[in-house]
């Protein structure tokens, strides 16, 4: 009903078409492929997101450097003098891939971060049982906030939620909303759910 009245006010409209086109996005974008990350030891990492989390690791490659030219610069935009000492990527059930990194470079930096911080991220896992997920955490002895929060009003109530943490201090959330989420009931567009994966 809403994509119909949006056809007819742009047809009332067409200054508004533009408008449009741009909110159609990247030719081709079917959906996210992998979330890429840094990590201080791709060891820790792997072990982490393989023995707690059950992702498993698919493949990889490495090291990546250009010692005499600017290849990492030009296609990464990092110190010319970066070093990838490996890449590995990983399957995570039926979500977005992950791409780990150890870099070595001259300028490299360790952020620590706050969830209010600019450019702060996490990443958001779905779990059937948010309950038995904060017992599993707690037996693997992973770090976590208090919680889990059961949301009971607004747009998003029918989750709970819990933040956690990787030993190098990246933040995860546990997420689960079996029954959906109020707003569903009257939305044109749902976001999508590794819950109910495709056959």
């Amino acid at each position: 009903m809403k994509r119909t009245l949006l056809t007819a006010a742009l047809a009332l409209f067409p200054a508004l078409t533009p408008v449009l086109s741009q909110a159609e996005g990247l030719p081709g974008m079917r959906g996210v492929d992998h979330i890429g990350m840094t990590v201080p030891d791709l060891g820790e990492a792997v072990t982490f997101f393989s023995d707690v989390l059950g992702c498993t690791e698919v493949t990889g490659f490495g090291p990546l450097s250009d010692p005499e030219g600017t290849f990492m610069q030009d296609l990464l935009g990092v110190d010319p003098k970066a070093v990838i000492e490996k890449v590995t990527l990983m399957r995570c059930g039926f979500g977005a891939n992950l791409e780990l990194f150890q870099y070595s470079a001259p300028d490299q930096a360790t952020i620590t971060q706050k969830n209010s911080d600019i450019g702060a991220h996490h990443i958001g896992i779905y779990v059937d049982d948010i309950d038995a997920a904060v017992a599993y955490l707690d037996e693997k002895g992973v770090r976590h906030n208090w919680g889990p929060l059961p949301v009971s009003d607004g747009p998003t109530a029918g989750q709970s939620i819990i933040y956690f943490y990787a030993p190098w201090g990246l933040q995860l959330e546990a997420i689960s909303y079996p029954d959906g989420m109020a707003y569903e009931a009257e939305a044109d567009t749902v976001l999508w759910s590794p819950k109910a994966p495709a056959e």
